[in-house]
């Protein structure tokens, strides 16, 4: 079980185990615990390569359907069902759920994806966002987009920041952004002024304020996957601890 550190960091590279397909009957998070997967879905692309037409380099299409088997797989290995037998709905706002007429479980789920990685998160205590991003991304002008899209405290403070900091900074707020508008299930359209997470780079990631809810509700932090990818994590409500996996090809073991 890792527990969130002083920065705000959930789980870095060190701390995703390995696990190969195929995959036992998984268990569901306890109440208060969140699980995370980690995909290269190029270096899984040898599973796949029969249902690919025998080609490991993935293209557009295959990306988005490579991205939905192990999506359903997953989800399958904690309902213990083949991946094939999950239904999954999307809410009105496009939140992707479990088939609550199929199946009768409180597993929440949230994916991103970034290049051909992939990150999952899972909860039972509560809805959960997840939000992956290259860890050198810079925005093509990143005070513009804040002044436009944040709330006016993100804004003054990422303008505030030595030039140098503000990409940063700025990548860290979007991701944080990204996790509670997945895990609040209401869209991105609008939603990013409705609230603001902390910008100071020194400090824990938290959510500072938020029009209508106790910003205490809620539970923030980040994942390094690895040194690539930064990640982000939105739940509403407590957590107490978290596991992160990271999935392999059969045959294929963690260094």
């Amino acid at each position: 079980m890792i527990e969130g550190n002083a920065t705000g960091l959930l789980a870095g590279e060190q701390d995703f185990e390995s696990c190969t397909i195929p995959l036992p009957t998984l268990k569901a998070p306890v109440p208060g615990e969140v699980h995370l997967w980690f995909l290269d879905l190029r270096g899984l692309a040898d599973s796949l390569r029969d249902a690919l037409g025998g080609n490991a380099e993935l293209t557009r299409g295959q990306l988005r359907f490579a991205r939905r088997f192990y999506l359903r797989l997953l989800l399958g290995a904690y309902l213990g069902l083949p991946g094939k037998s999950v239904h999954i709905n999307r809410k009105q706002r496009g939140k992707p759920v479990l088939d609550a007429s199929v199946h009768d479980s409180q597993l929440h789920f949230s994916m991103a994806k970034s290049e051909d990685r992939l990150l999952i998160g899972l909860s039972t205590t509560s809805h959960i966002g997840v939000d992956l991003e290259p860890a050198g991304r810079r925005a093509h002008d990143a005070l513009g987009v804040a002044r436009r899209y944040f709330s006016p405290a993100e804004a003054d403070a990422l303008s505030a920041l030595p030039a140098a900091e503000v990409d940063a900074a700025f990548l860290r707020v979007w991701a944080c952004k990204e996790a509670v508008v997945k895990a609040s299930g209401l869209g991105i359209a609008n939603q990013f002024a409705r609230f603001a997470v902390e910008t100071d780079m020194n400090r824990p990631v938290a959510l500072l304020e938020f029009e209508d809810e106790p910003p205490g509700d809620w539970m923030l932090g980040l994942v390094r996957p690895d040194r690539n990818f930064l990640g982000a994590v939105a739940v509403r409500g407590k957590v107490t601890g978290v596991r992160a996996f990271r999935l392999l090809a059969a045959g294929r073991s963690g260094d």
